[in-house]
């Protein structure tokens, strides 16, 4: 592979695309979800988030990757 293929790839900066939230009941148990985290910890909040039948693709990018989260509407 062309090195400078491979360079540019690496400094590009992924994507974001982010799917509408679904409704604010959603929206809030996500945040819920977050707050679980930063009280008991990560397991705890994907337990919770699990058990609200949250997307695991969404519980991994809020909980695992904080930069990627939405911006909250407070």
């Amino acid at each position: 592979m062309n090195v400078t293929l491979v360079q540019s790839l690496e400094a590009t900066p992924p994507v974001s695309v982010f799917k509408p939230r679904q409704d604010e009941a959603s929206s809030a148990i996500v945040e819920r979800g977050i707050v679980v985290q930063n009280s008991f910890n990560t397991v705890c909040a994907i337990e919770y988030m699990k058990s609200h039948n949250v997307r695991p693709q969404v519980i991994e990018r809020v909980l695992l990757h904080p930069d990627q989260r939405r911006k909250s509407t407070h």
